[in-house]
């Protein structure tokens, strides 16, 4: 189940901004955009966490879907959406196609009966495997906290170097950047364990059950406030510790940082 849906609906809520621009055919100069994205949190929820829980806890009896056709049902919502979005926006996001993986890591073990340990394995891996590309993108050009939190969609990054330049702060301004980016990963690393610790304590029961079914489903629901709530107040305290750095090297307010605050201002 997409249980590892929690943590994404968190990141996604937090740095919705952090997706690249829609793309466009240039090959047909009188073809519009595609459709912006606006972030549809309520919308998440619902497809990818209550709806499938709901379905895994009341259809999987014989009398109805059946364990392994309420399975299917249930992982038909989350995949189809992310399939969905990706279609529609034409855009490529990494933890989106990490979502849907899990997705389907989760459908093979519940269809194939494998042993339950591997879902706790799968669950755990996912946001693990994130949070080591955040440290292991330090070691690269283009550090991942760039790309989900200090990026030209979220923040005026432009007006923002300048004005570290100017002053002198632009070292001081990549070592407090770094402690963040460890922070970032360890928001990644505190989901990986709790996604460990929920589904060992909850899945007990064979993969291909209908006890296992209600178990996953049961899981799901209990992801978002043990699990994506608390994911999410880390993503905003790192968030607020990268404004508090930015205010007190270059003395801008909240307002001047954000993107598009000087178009809105001109509007």
């Amino acid at each position: 189940m997409h249980r590892q849906s929690g943590w994404r609906l968190s990141l996604r809520q937090a740095i919705i901004g952090a997706r690249p621009p829609t793309r466009i055919d240039m090959t047909d100069t009188t073809q519009a955009p595609a459709t912006p994205h606006k972030p549809r949190p309520l919308i998440d929820l619902l497809i990818s966490i209550v709806i499938p829980s709901l379905i895994l806890m009341k259809l999987s009896g014989e009398a109805r879907l059946g364990p392994d056709g309420a399975l299917v049902l249930a992982l038909a919502f989350p995949l189809g959406w992310g399939a969905f979005e990706l279609i529609k926006y034409r855009k490529f996001n990494f933890v989106a196609l990490l979502g849907l993986v899990s997705v389907i890591l989760t459908g093979g073990i519940g269809l194939l009966h494998l042993d339950n340990r591997w879902l706790a394995i799968k669950e755990a891996a996912i946001p693990g495997l994130i949070g080591i590309a955040v440290l292991v993108s330090t070691r690269t050009r283009y550090p991942l906290i760039r790309t989900l939190l200090f990026n030209k969609t979220v923040l005026n990054v432009d007006k923002i170097h300048d004005r570290l330049e100017q002053g002198g702060h632009t070292p001081r301004f990549e070592a407090r950047l770094m402690r963040a980016t460890y922070l970032l990963s360890g928001t990644f690393f505190f989901s990986s364990a709790m996604n460990y610790v929920l589904a060992k304590w909850i899945v007990n029961s064979p993969a291909g059950s209908e006890a296992f079914n209600d178990e996953l489903g049961r899981m799901t629901l209990l992801s978002y406030p043990m699990i994506a709530i608390p994911s999410m107040i880390m993503l905003m305290a790192i968030f607020y510790y990268l404004w508090r750095t930015i205010h007190d090297l270059t003395g801008l307010k909240l307002e001047e940082i954000m993107a598009n605050s000087e178009t809105d201002k001109n509007a």
